[in-house]
C-alpha cells in the first residue's frame, strides 16, 4: 500500500520534475493550494499530472485531493487511496470507469511505509537512489459540481524482490519520460495490454529507516526523510545529549572526595508508538 508520502520541494523544482528532462508542464491548476509538505497523509491537497484534455498531448498539473470517495454516501470516511494494480487490469469494480480516460501521475519525492517487528511499526522512505523525483502512477475521480473536484488515487502493484521485505505491496512507479508519456495519452479513451505492462515493480530504489515522528498526521519536518542513522536533530541529539549529561555527571561524582549520595537513575517509561498512521488507514481503503 501507499498511506504517506513526501512532497517537500518548492513549487518551481516541483514543475522542473527533476530527471525527467522531456516533460513539459503546462498550467498547475489551483497551484496555490499546495503547500509543499514532507508528510503529505490521505485527504491532504497534492499535484498530480493529466493531460489538458484527451485529444491534446499538452501536460498539466493539478491540484488534487488525495482519495476517491466510492459507496452509494460519498463520506470522507470512506474514500479508495489506492487502487490494486490487478483490479485495474481486469477491468474490476470502481476502476473501470477511470482506466481508460482518467490516468494521472502522482509527483513525489518517495513513499513511507512501516515495517512490522512484533509489535513494533518502523517508517521506512523508499525514493530513487539517484534523487529524481518519485512520479507514481494514479487514477482520478473529477465531481460533477458547478467547480469540479478532483481527487485521486495511487496505484499499487506487488512488491520487488529488493523490497518485499517491508511490505507485500509497493507504488507503481513511471521511471522514464516515454512511460510517463504512454500512461497519460488518454487519446484512444480505450485500455491496453501495454498500459497494463506498466503496472509492475521497479528497481533503482533505496530504502531506510526514518522518524517514527512521520507517523504523526500533520507533523511535519524535512527530517522525516532522512535515514535515522545519520539525522542531526530529534532522536539522535536526545540520545546525544543524554550522553553527554551522564559523561558529566560521572565525572563530578569522581572529583568529589566526600561521600556522595546515592544517584538513582531512573529511566522514563518508553513512550507509547505513534499509531495514528493506522488509525487513519482504518478509515480508508488501502490496496
Amino acid at each position: 500500500m501507499c498511506g504517506r508520502y513526501a512532497l517537500g520541494l518548492q513549487r518551481a523544482e516541483i514543475r522542473a520534475l527533476p530527471g525527467y528532462p522531456n516533460l513539459e508542464i503546462g498550467e498547475w491548476v489551483n497551484e496555490d493550494n499546495f503547500v509543499p509538505r514532507y508528510n503529505i497523509a490521505p485527504n491532504s491537497l497534492a499535484p498530480a499530472i493529466r493531460r489538458r484534455n484527451a485529444s491534446s498531448p499538452d501536460l498539466q498539473m493539478e491540484t488534487m485531493r488525495w482519495g476517491i470517495p466510492y459507496g452509494k454516501v460519498h463520506a470522507k470516511s470512506q474514500q479508495a487511496i489506492n487502487a490494486r494494480s490487478e483490479n485495474i487490469m481486469e477491468g474490476a469494480g470502481m476502476w473501470n470507469k477511470y482506466r481508460s480516460s482518467n490516468r494521472c501521475v502522482v509527483v513525489s519525492q518517495g513513499y513511507y511505509e512501516w515495517q512490522t517487528k512484533g509489535k513494533v511499526k518502523l517508517p521506512h522512505f523508499t525514493k530513487h537512489a539517484d534523487g529524481k523525483v518519485m512520479l507514481m502512477a494514479g487514477l482520478y475521480h473529477v465531481s460533477d459540481e458547478t467547480i469540479p473536484n478532483y481527487v485521486f488515487a495511487i496505484i499499487t502493484t506487488s512488491a520487488s524482490t529488493s523490497l518485499s521485505w517491508l511490505h507485500d505491496r509497493q507504488p507503481v512507479i513511471l521511471t522514464s519520460d516515454a512511460d510517463v508519456t504512454k500512461w497519460l495519452d488518454t487519446s484512444s479513451n480505450a485500455w491496453s495490454a501495454e498500459l497494463g505492462k506498466l503496472l509492475r515493480p521497479v528497481g533503482g530504489l533505496i530504502c531506510y529507516q526514518v522518524p517514527k515522528e512521520i507517523g504523526k498526521v500533520g507533523a511535519e519536518s524535512s527530517a522525516f526523510v532522512q535515514p535515522v542513522a545519520t539525522r542531526k536533530d530529534g532522536i539522535e541529539a536526545m540520545f546525544a545529549k543524554q550522553r553527554t549529561k551522564q559523561k558529566d555527571n560521572q565525572e563530578g561524582i569522581k572529583r568529589k572526595r566526600s561521600p556522595s549520595p546515592v544517584i538513582s537513575l531512573v529511566p522514563e517509561p518508553a513512550g507509547k508508538e505513534d499509531e495514528s498512521h493506522k488509525t487513519e488507514c482504518k478509515k480508508l481503503k488501502v490496496e
